[in-house]
């Protein structure tokens, strides 16, 4: 029988190619937990997966270590893909991983990435529907476990930034099964309280499984109804969980949330003095413009006053008066004349001159002027007005030629 003889590089590449053609090796999924773990500087990744049966030599080269979406630690369980080849130079065959991720979590992020879709149909991660957070709050719920950083690094940020703001801490199971009925009863308490003007979820940092808790449908529901604006604040920066999506707003840590909820009592202070600043000087100008205004408006008043206008009419009714007097003395003082005119001429003609020079006025009882004799002769009693008075008389009738016989009148 002949036997070949080779060197033992040939050896190490003859089972290369065995391993690198075998259908099974080089597409293959091996599950273990991680030891003797080193990131090398130019982004390579050297470590072992182990169980109780064994252990294999790994590598994951830098273009596909830059793929992962968490930090390999040593005793993390993982679900490595890749293929099992031979590494020449000294004859060791290791499995080349072109993925990995940590064991579970493909059902995991199968049920994250399905409930994500589920809620975000609903609309339950509409912006529109989200409540925005109290500007100066008074008071805030937390809910979280009490042994955690994440409780004393809120209490610590809010002590920090404002030393006036209550705090009510709701502790609470974060991790595991019964936590997220827990969160839930937390929350509903917090919402129904009228103190409470925000609530704070929070946990610190870790796997996705340990995260679990804040990726329930029910929890997702109960922060999506809450009256109450919820922050959360659940693990580090690259974390995201369910209801992360569904709450108010979301912080990347829960210093974080803390931060985001809490104002600087000294920018409020600020914010105070600035505003109490500007109403001042507002009010200045205010003031100044009303001020303005109103000479403005009494100036146009005093023009416009209805005493000038009674002043005004006052001087009218004077002139019209002095006119009307005027008028009257002018017109008194013509009818005067006039009237002196009518009593001269009166005078010159009046009867009762006459008598001084003689003349008499008959008249009956009725002040009838008596002119003809066949008047006397019809009155018994006559009345004569003479210079000095009047005389009454009774009427004896004569013949006219008796009368003129014993009282001859002279002849001119």
């Amino acid at each position: 029988m002949f036997i070949k003889t080779l060197t033992v590089g040939k050896l190490n590449s003859y089972i290369k190619k065995i391993m690198d053609s075998d259908f099974i090796l080089k597409n293959i999924y091996v599950k273990g937990e991680i030891s003797n773990l080193k990131i090398h500087s130019s982004g390579h990744i050297y470590f072992s997966l182990k169980d109780s049966e064994g252990k294999i030599s790994c590598v994951m080269f830098k273009d596909s270590a830059e793929g992962l979406t968490f930090q390999p630690e040593n005793g993390m369980k993982v679900l490595a893909t890749g293929r099992v080849s031979v590494y020449i130079k000294d004859g060791n065959y290791q499995l080349y991983c072109s993925e990995m991720q940590i064991e579970g979590l493909g059902e995991l992020h199968i049920a994250f990435e399905n409930l994500k879709k589920k809620l975000y149909e609903k609309g339950m991660f509409e912006e529109d529907n989200k409540k925005p957070l109290p500007k100066y709050p008074k008071k805030i719920g937390v809910i979280t476990s009490p042994t955690g950083a994440a409780v004393r690094d809120i209490i610590n940020v809010c002590k920090r930034r404002n030393t006036k703001m209550d705090i009510l801490i709701y502790p609470t199971l974060v991790q595991g099964d019964a936590a997220s009925l827990g969160i839930i009863n937390a929350l509903k308490y917090l919402d129904e309280r009228e103190d409470i003007e925000a609530i704070i979820i929070a946990r610190g940092g870790g796997l996705l499984e340990e995260l679990w808790a804040f990726n329930d449908e029910k929890l997702a529901e109960a922060v999506y109804k809450c009256k109450t604006p919820v922050v959360s604040g659940v693990g580090h920066e690259t974390d995201f969980t369910i209801i992360d999506f569904v709450s108010d707003r979301r912080a990347p840590t829960p210093s974080a949330a803390a931060e985001i909820l809490v104002p600087k009592l000294e920018d409020m202070v600020k914010e105070i003095s600035y505003y109490g600043e500007y109403l001042f000087s507002y009010m200045e100008k205010f003031i100044d413009i009303s001020y303005n205004k109103i000479n403005s408006l009494r100036s146009v008043l005093e023009v416009n006053s209805p005493l000038n206008r009674i002043v005004n009419e006052y001087r009218i009714l004077d002139n019209y008066k002095n006119t009307m007097e005027s008028i009257i003395k002018n017109r008194l003082y013509e009818e005067k004349s006039k009237l002196n005119e009518y009593k001269i001429i009166l005078e010159s003609n009046n009867p009762l001159n006459s008598l001084s020079k003689g003349f008499s006025i008959i008249y009956d009882d009725k002040y009838n002027i008596i002119k003809t004799k066949e008047d006397i002769i019809k009155n018994d009693i006559i009345n004569i007005r003479l210079r000095n008075g009047e005389v009454r008389l009774k009427i004896q009738v004569l013949e006219e030629e008796q009368w003129l016989k014993k009282y001859p009148m002279k002849r001119c």
